[in-house]
C-alpha cells in the first residue's frame, strides 16, 4: 500500500497499513489544548490534562513503530503550550492567529474548570521535553534534539518574558542501528581551509600555507547543525498550521533513501506527501478530516509522476 491515505483517527486507521512498509515517519502532531478540531470529543489534543495528551500521543506511536522497517527513525516536530488558569475563570491555553484560508477552521478549546497539578499560572507545560521522556521510555531511542528556529514567529503581546520563535523536532530510532544518510544533509563550509598538522591550525585558501603532502584535508561541506532556521510559509487555502517544507526535506533525506515510503500520521494539509513525492519517495498516512483530502491531492499532483521517471531512467 504506497501513496495512500487512510481517513479517520489515527490510533484506529495506523493498523490499516503493513508491518514494516514505511522506512521512516516525519509528522507534528496536534497541539495541546488550542484547538477543536470538530469531530469527536476524545480527539488528540482535548485531553483534561498534559499527561493524558503525552499518553495518546505515545500510544499512536506504538503503531508508527510497527509500521517502521526494523532501520526505520521518527522525526516527531512538537510545540510547546502556557498553563493560564485562574480560580472562577477555567484553563485557558495560549491563542494561535489564524490566517485566510478557504477550509473550515478548528475552533478555539473550550477553557476547563480543572486545575493541573503542579502548574502555576503563567508555568510554560514543557509539552516537548514531556513527550521525549515517555517516548524513551516506550522503548524508543532519543537520539536528538532539534531546534526550529523561526525566524518570522507569530506575534506575541508578552512584556514578561521573550517571544517564542523556536520548537521542538525530536529524532527517535527503533533500534540502536538505524538507517541516517549524513551525506545528503550536509552543509557548505562557509571558512573551509586546511589544517596544519604541526599545529592543529586551520587556514583558509590564499594564506600561503605549504604544509607537507599528506598532512591537509580539504573541508568543502559540514555536518548539518542541531539548530534550522526555517521562515514559516503559510499556503493559500490550506490548513492552519502548515507543516513547512524546508522543515521536512532534511529530515526525509537524511530518514530515507529514494523509491522508500514515508509515514505521516497527522497529514493535515498533506505537506509531508508533497515532499515525499518530490524528493521520489512514496507516502502513506493518516488524516482526521476526509474534506483535506482534495487539498492534498491538489500539492501532491504536480510531482506524482516523479518517481515513475526516476525508476525508469536508473
Amino acid at each position: 500500500m504506497k501513496d495512500t491515505i487512510l481517513y479517520g483517527d489515527c490510533r484506529e486507521t495506523l493498523c490499516g497499513f503493513l508491518p514494516q512498509s514505511a522506512r521512516m515517519c516525519v509528522t507534528s502532531p496536534p497541539y495541546y489544548g488550542l484547538r477543536d478540531y470538530g469531530g469527536e470529543d476524545s480527539q488528540i489534543g482535548q485531553e483534561q490534562t498534559p499527561e493524558e495528551f503525552i499518553e495518546q500521543l505515545v500510544n499512536v506511536f506504538k503503531e508508527v513503530r510497527n509500521v517502521l522497517t526494523d532501520d526505520g527513525t521518527c522525526w516527531v516536530n512538537i510545540g510547546d503550550s502556557y498553563y493560564n488558569y485562574r480560580p472562577g475563570r477555567g484553563q485557558g491555553l495560549v491563542k494561535q492567529t489564524v490566517s485566510n484560508t478557504k477550509q473550515d477552521l478548528p475552533d478555539m478549546c473550550p477553557r476547563r474548570g480543572n486545575r493541573l497539578e503542579g502548574l502555576k499560572e503563567k508555568d510554560l507545560i514543557g509539552i516537548p521535553w514531556m513527550f521525549a521522556f515517555a517516548m524513551r521510555a516506550d522503548g524508543w531511542y532519543l537520539r536528538q534534539d532539534i531546534i526550529w528556529n523561526k525566524p518570522n514567529p507569530m506575534p506575541e503581546s508578552v512584556k514578561d518574558r521573550c517571544t517564542k520563535a523556536h520548537e521542538y523536532i525530536f529524532l527517535f530510532s527503533k533500534n540502536k542501528k538505524y538507517f541516517y544518510d549524513n551525506e545528503a544533509i550536509k552543509e557548505p563550509a562557509k571558512d573551509w581551509g586546511t589544517r596544519d598538522r604541526t599545529n592543529g591550525k586551520y587556514h583558509n585558501e590564499g594564506s600561503g600555507l605549504q604544509p607537507h603532502s599528506g598532512l591537509t584535508k580539504s573541508y568543502e561541506k559540514k555536518n548539518k547543525r542541531s539548530v534550522w532556521s526555517v521562515t514559516k510559509k503559510p499556503y493559500k487555502g490550506a490548513h492552519f498550521a502548515v507543516f513547512p517544507p524546508d522543515l521536512i526535506e532534511p529530515c526525509i533525506l537524511a530518514g530515507s533513501e529514494k523509491g522508500d515510503t514515508i509515514l505521516d500520521p497527522f497529514m493535515g494539509s498533506g505537506t509531508t506527501a508533497m515532499v515525499a513525492k518530490k524528493l521520489d519517495r512514496h507516502y502513506i498516512g493518516c488524516e482526521l478530516h476526509e474534506n483535506y483530502g482534495d487539498l492534498i491531492e491538489e500539492r501532491v499532483l504536480p510531482y506524482e509522476n516523479r518517481l515513475e521517471k526516476f525508476f525508469e531512467e536508473g
